[in-house]
């Protein structure tokens, strides 16, 4: 049975989730490239250091963003979103973002270890080289679809 994903199972399956695909435009041609977030307020928090998705964006910041669940073949669920990206620079916002990011993320972690290009260090002297951008996309709509075996 194929369906429609309503609001809150959309909300449900971006917050069940860590890694999406985010959409943007590259030099005039579709870019998708996975990223690991965090669903929260309404809004997709994620991180990146400087590269083409963070250029891509600060040039056009309209994006999309698909997330998926599946469990087999004929059943999975699926949500894209549209919206605009937003790169944080007020300081506390991009602490509390990094931090709701480190925490959803860190107990996914099987081997934990320095990871300098998600913040996570043992000291803040180990940030020093890297530039951590994080950013927020706004939602500004959203879709979703399933499919399930028709037995469900």
């Amino acid at each position: 049975m194929l369906g429609t994903l309503t609001t809150k199972e959309i909300d449900r399956l971006l917050t069940s989730q860590v890694t999406g695909r985010l959409g943007c435009v590259l030099n005039d041609q579709p870019y998708i490239v996975p990223i690991n977030y965090v669903y929260r307020d309404a809004a997709i928090y994620a991180h990146s250091g400087p590269g083409n998705k963070i250029d891509a964006m600060r040039k056009n910041p309209l994006v999309c963003f698909q997330v998926d669940e599946v469990i087999s073949v004929f059943n999975w669920k699926s949500a894209i979103i549209w919206g605009t990206f937003e790169e944080l620079t007020d300081p506390a916002k991009k602490q509390q973002a990094m931090q709701g990011i480190i925490h959803r993320l860190m107990p996914l972690n099987t081997a934990p270890s320095h990871h300098p290009s998600h913040g996570i260090v043992s000291s803040e002297t180990d940030l020093a080289n890297k530039e951590i951008i994080i950013y927020r996309i706004n939602i500004t709509q959203k879709s979703g679809r399933f499919e399930q075996p028709s037995d469900f």
